[in-house]
């Protein structure tokens, strides 16, 4: 589990093709201090396991259908990603539970300021549309946001300046992909639902 609050902002530094599946070695100086074999790293949302590590870097492996089910398929070296070790019981609750399982790929539609922040407003599948909200809980590249409207397949977020600072959002344009995790609750609520009929 995961908070969606960044921690670090790191950068890929080599990818390997291994048949379907990718290894990739992600660099974070000084950010690993006390990472141990088999820890999840959120990157960019999605929930990896360290495999190799120094005080610099780690290594992940990542899987056909995590390539396939998220923006990992297009990374390449040199990207910047988001950058969040899992929740620990002395770790604040400071955004909303994660689990780092990416629900699907949305799509940055809409940039403008908008006094300090930044407004942005992102499309979402058809088929996670029902679970935004307005005034809930998103989580998108691993940052836990407050979604402020809902309108159909898009929904609108402010970014503050210092999340547009201290993570990856800074650097979206229109057009661009992102990973998308809707609310936990959302999801167990509605199969609660669809028991009880």
């Amino acid at each position: 589990m995961f908070t969606g609050i960044i921690e670090a902002l790191g950068q890929i530094e080599s990818v390997e093709n291994h048949g379907g599946d990718r290894r990739m070695v992600f660099a974070a100086p000084g950010y690993l201090r006390g990472v141990r074999m088999g820890d999840s790293i959120a990157v960019n949302g999605v929930c990896l396991t360290a495999i190799a590590f120094d005080e610099n870097r780690f290594t992940a492996d990542l899987s056909g259908e995590t390539l396939s089910a998220t923006t990992a398929g297009g990374w390449q070296a040199g990207r910047r990603v988001n950058l969040e070790r899992a929740l620990t019981p002395d770790k604040p609750l400071g955004g909303h539970l994660v689990s780092g399982h990416v629900d699907g790929v949305g799509q940055l539609v809409e940039r403008h300021e908008e006094d300090r922040s930044t407004r942005m407003v992102f499309e979402v599948q058809a088929a996670l549309a029902r679970y935004v909200a307005r005034k809930g809980s998103i989580c998108i590249d691993g940052i836990s946001l407050t979604v402020n409207e809902v309108d159909g397949r898009r929904f609108g977020v402010n970014i503050i300046p210092h999340t547009l600072t201290h993570t990856t959002l800074g650097g979206l344009k229109a057009g661009d992909a992102v990973n998308l995790e809707v609310d936990l609750i959302a999801r167990y609520l509605e199969r609660l639902l669809e028991a009880r009929s």
